[in-house]
Order: structure tokens, then sequence, then C-alpha cells
């Protein structure tokens, strides 16, 4: 099932690629940003209470909002402002520059993120891996050039 996820996952990141640059071709690039989030956040939360009206989770909402852990909320509050950083840059540059190379650019934090996670979280390093992660930088050099 994760499969399907994921493939899906690449189809609607493609998919938002072209719908954004299409979107923000009269718009500032912040405002822009500010209407994604806003239809994210209204669809994620859609979602969650979806979830729980329907009996995906035993807990009640509130408390299991209660029960995150203060670690818990100072990495998801993290990963958040790091997630918005990441789209007003990448509004920015797809506003001002071409799709077919901002994309290959932006999509080389799968190797950024193997690379941190082998040193923040531990994780280990295959020489598959390693191959793999010279491979992407290598293409997405070679679209931008």
């Amino acid at each position: 099932m994760w499969l399907f996820f994921a493939i899906s996952s690449a189809v609607f990141a493609a998919a938002t690629a072209i719908f954004a640059k299409i979107g923000i071709e009269q718009v500032d690039a912040n405002l822009a940003t500010a209407i994604r989030t806003t239809v994210v956040l209204i669809m994620a939360w859609g979602i969650v209470f979806i979830a729980h009206s329907i009996g995906h989770s035993s807990t009640n909402l509130l408390s299991a909002i209660a029960h995150i852990s203060s670690r818990s909320w100072i990495f998801l509050i993290l990963s958040g402002l790091a997630t918005g950083a990441s789209w007003i840059c990448y509004f920015y540059a797809i506003k001002l520059g071409e799709v077919s190379k901002v994309v290959p650019i932006d999509k080389c934090s799968l190797v950024l993120t193997i690379l941190f996670a082998v040193i923040f979280l531990g994780e280990s390093l295959s020489w598959k891996t390693a191959i793999g992660c010279i491979l992407l930088l290598a293409g997405s050099l070679i679209m931008i050039i």
C-alpha cells in the first residue's frame, strides 16, 4: 500500500509544479504561497475531522492533541517552518525560472534528506543508495545545464 501512496505523491507533486506555475503568473509569490497553504490547511484538518468522525481513531481528537509531547510539538513546528520556507523559496523560483529547471534542483532535497538521515538519525548509507544519490545529482545537473 505504501507504494501506491508514494507513486500518488509523485504524481501530485508533479501536478503541483505545473498548477503553481500557471497560477502564479500574475500573482505575488508570497500571496500565492499563502493561498496554497490555506488550501492545504483546510484539506489537512478536513481529513483529520473526517477520520476521527468515522472511527479510524478510538481517541478523542482533543485528547489526542493534548497528549502530544513537547518534543513532538517542537519538531512538528520546526518541520512546519521548514515547509513554509521551502514553499516560499519554491514559489519564487518557479515565478522567476523555468519549472523544468527549478524542479530538478528542488528534488535534490531527496539527496539532502538521505544525507541528513545518516547524520542526524544515524541511518545507514548503503553503497547502492550512495551511487543513487550521485546519479540523482548528476541527472539534476544535466537537466539544468
